[in-house]
Order: structure tokens, then sequence, then C-alpha cells
């Protein structure tokens, strides 16, 4: 069959009630996650995995990949309106979104947004339609050698999850490798490091990693900050531009499409990146860059536009060869993997039904949230005004519930509080937990391979330096590796010179 066939059967398996339903809660908690502040798209993913245990993978999926690209249309409402982001990629809104407001263009703001969101968000979707099955012949070729090699080089992308330090990156990396070697061992069966626990036979469990890393954590966070008292909203009226702006407001929107979805293409870049990418690119091929700051449509159009492309570019990566290009997309490749699903070469062969049903319901999903933002826009603002001393103790005592219900033991729920405790603090010392959960996925799967592969060329290694794309993606894990030290050393060096200075 081919990919538009494909993706009409994916669109018949999305629009099933129930995948409807899952869908419409999805958008809907990812909005709710993208307005509060102190909840990013990551934690609310994390926090929702227990609540999927008993549902059809499709379903769980569907629901899931709506809370990510929900919060995208969520977090820019109370960067508008308040002046409050509720998630990283909105700070960038914030530039000229909130100035637009204060000159009673709250409106036009959102609805700039909210188009711009739906465009990038479904010519992402189209790429992805396009693109993906082009891949996926290339990828059939990955034996042991190949899968080994691509996951060394998802690795050294996972440094770009890492944030300022490499070092601080390398730190989450091992222990994200350490925490998988907790366990039964993939090939002999040995029991390994389980001190005479027995709930450590089978290792660590993902969920409680997840949701203490990125839920308990973020909500540790929240708080201990002194969040200032939500403004009142000013009142919304006027969803469109004028005639001048329709231009230029366009064109922002095409330039973030295609920017944001190139982003999405590269393992280890947040959404953040081409949102900033994109209001740079904006304010320096303007004719009047003063304009920006002071409530400039592009500064709106075109980071919004970016970071909901992102989203869809994002989804060739973790389908294709299983490396996840954000910390959510690192949260949702945990839920493949507990749903039984493997991301990569062989998931569009093995789960089409799978892959297009997502695929069809990411279409969905926008038009859902094109529709949820541009009348409800009050609403939601009235959301953001409820006092997050009301709403965090349902939040940790809906994350307690999920967590025991995994395997109704305390043994988990203490899992949940070390893992949170442990993010808390790795936060506070600007260690990435990203690469942590990540690597706790992945380490397993290169365990495996690596063995696999030692056992196809009998113990040498080096053997794997023969197969072509093994070791071209070694080869380039290596170059990575080296510019990231080398960029570090410089821009150490550089800050020193500064402090002399």
């Amino acid at each position: 069959m081919d990919a538009f066939s494909l993706l009409m059967s994916g669109f018949e398996t999305a629009l099933s009630w129930d995948n409807l339903l899952f869908c419409l809660i999805g958008v809907s908690v990812g909005m709710l996650v993208g307005i509060l502040p102190g909840l990013g798209p990551s934690a609310g993913t994390a926090l929702l995995i227990p609540m999927t245990f008993g549902m059809d993978p499709i379903s769980a999926i569907v629901m899931l990949a709506g809370i990510f690209y929900g919060s995208m249309y969520g977090g820019t409402i109370t960067t508008v309106l308040v002046n409050v982001p509720g998630e990283a990629a909105s700070v960038i809104t914030s530039m000229d979104g909130y100035p637009m407001a204060k000159q009673g263009r709250a409106g036009v703001a959102l609805g700039l947004s909210a188009i711009g969101s739906f465009i990038g968000g479904v010519v992402a979707i189209i790429g992805v339609t396009l693109v993906a099955p082009q891949l996926v012949q290339f990828a059939l070729s990955f034996g042991p050698p190949e899968f080994f090699a691509l996951i060394v080089f998802g690795m050294t992308m996972v440094v770009g999850l890492a944030g300022k330090s490499i070092i601080r990156g390398m730190i989450a990396v091992l222990i994200g490798l350490i925490l998988a070697v907790f366990g039964m061992a993939p090939s002999s069966g040995v029991v390994r490091f389980s001190f005479g626990i027995t709930h450590l036979i089978d290792g660590f469990n993902f969920v409680t990693i997840a949701m203490g890393l990125f839920g308990l954590s973020e909500i540790l966070l929240g708080l201990e900050q002194q969040l200032k008292k939500p403004e009142k909203p000013p009142v919304v009226k006027g969803l469109l531009p004028n005639r001048k702006e329709w231009r230029p407001s366009g064109m922002s929107i095409g330039r973030g499409t295609f920017l944001g979805f190139f982003m999405g293409l590269i393992p280890g870049t947040s959404s953040v990146v081409p949102a900033l990418l994109s209001y740079s690119l904006e304010k320096r091929i303007a004719k009047d860059p003063s304009r920006f700051g002071k409530g400039a449509v592009e500064g709106v159009a075109g980071p919004e536009t970016a970071n909901n492309a992102f989203t869809g570019g994002a989804l060739i990566p973790l389908f294709l060869l299983g490396i996840p290009s954000s910390a959510t997309m690192a949260v949702l490749l945990g839920a493949f993997i507990l749903h039984g699903l493997q991301p990569g070469p062989t998931l569009f062969v093995r789960h089409p039904d799978f892959v297009w049903a997502v695929i069809a319901s990411m279409f969905i999903g926008n038009l859902l949230l094109l529709f949820m933002n541009l009348p409800m826009a009050k609403i939601w603002a009235k959301v953001a005004s409820v006092p997050f001393k009301l709403l965090f103790p349902i939040i940790i005592a809906i994350s307690i519930v999920g967590t025991y219900s995994i395997s109704n033991s305390l043994w988990d729920v203490g899992g949940l509080l070390f893992f949170g405790l442990l993010g808390y603090l790795f936060k506070k010392a600007e260690i990435p937990v990203a690469p942590i959960a990540l690597m706790f996925i992945l380490g397993v799967m290169m365990e495996e391979s690596l063995l696999q592969t030692l056992t196809l060329y009998k113990g040498d290694f080096w053997l794997i330096f023969t197969r072509p794309i093994a070791g071209t993606l070694l080869g380039l894990s290596f170059i990575a590796i080296t510019i990231s030290i080398i960029a570090g050393i410089k821009n150490k060096k550089d800050n020193l010179e500064d402090a002399e200075v």
C-alpha cells in the first residue's frame, strides 16, 4: 500500500469513537499542562503514563502525543494574557505577545498563534507522511552492528539535551546507564545488583523513574518558587490581524513551519531552539527591527509556528530510529516500550496500523486545538487563575495513586518519591534529567545489540567498522563528541576572558 492509502487507513482507526475521545482528552490535558506554570509537557506526559496501562496501545499513544502538542498551544495563552509562560518554548512568545496584550490586541496575538500553530503542526505532519516512508527501506538494512552504532550515535546526541555543560550531560548519561544494568541481564538471565531485594530482580521501573524525575521534581520546584499572583487577564476580542498584517504574518508562519520541521529532525533539539531561531530570523530580516519587543506580529507568528512544526518533525527520528528529539519524546519512547512497541526501522513494517493511526490523530488533534483555542481562549485564561497551592496536592495524590497501580506495591511509590527527590536535587545542580531516562531505555538495547554484534564477529569488535552504515555512525559519534568538547573548552575560555576584562 502507498503512503496515502496507509494514511487513510490510519484516519479510519483514529476516527473511531474511543480514539477520538482519547485524542480529545490528550489535547485538553495538554492545554492544561501548557497553561499551568511549573508543569511542562514532559512532566504532564510522564504523570499520565500509569493511566494508559489498561488501554489499547494506539489509544494510549494517541492520548500521550496529544498532551505533547496540546501543551504547545496551551503555553501561549498565559504567556500572552498574563506574561506567565506555561512551558519553556512560550518564553520567546512573551517578548511580543504580552506587549500586544497591553495594547489591547491580546485577541490578535492569540489568533495568530493558534492559526500559526495549526498550519505549522499540519504541514509538519504532512512532511512526516511524505518523508518517513521513503526512509523505511534504508532503515530496514540495519542489523545488530548498525543498531549498536545508532544507539551510540543517539547517546552522543543526548548530550544535546544536557543544557549548558557537556560534563553534566555525561554524568546524566552515566547515571542512566548504571540504572539500566540493575536486574536480570537480557542475554544470560543473570540477576545483577539486586542485593537480595526481590523487587530489583526485574530492575527499576521506567514509570517510577519518569514520573519521579520529570513529574514530581517539577512539582517540588514549583512549590519552592514564590509564584506571583496571576494578573487579571485582559479582555480578548478581535482574533484576526488587520489587512496590513496578514502578509508579514503569513510569511513568518511559512518560515517558522520549515524551520521548526527541520529542527525536529535533529536529535537532541528542544522546542525552545526553533522558537528562538525563528524569532531571531524574523527580527534580522525585518525592515524595522526596533518593532520587536514592542508587539510585532512576526514575533508571535514565527516562534509559535516553529515550536508546533517541531513536534511533527520530531516524530521521524523517534519512529524510524528510536531516537527522541526532546525530553518529552524520551518519555514517549518509554511509553512505546511499555506498550510492547519498539521504535526503530521495523516499526513502520510491523505496526503500520499504529504508526499511521497516530499520525492521523495528530491531524485531528491539531484541528480540535484550533477550535479549542480561538473561541475558548477566555475560558482557558480563567483556568490559569486557579491557585497552585490548590492544584499541587491534587497532582501529587494522582501521581501516588497512579504509581501504586503499576503493581499494587508501595515499592513503586517509594521509587517515585526517591526519583522525584533525586530529580529535584539534579535540577537544582543543573544536571539534566532527560538523558538519565533516555539512557535507562537505550542502555538495555545497546547491551543487547553489542552482544549480538560480538557474537556475529566472534568477539572482534573492530570488524564493526567494515559495515558502512555502522562505521559512519560511529565516526559521526566521535566527531560530535570531539566538537562538543572543543566547544565546551572554548566557551569556558571565553567566559574566563570576559571575567578578566
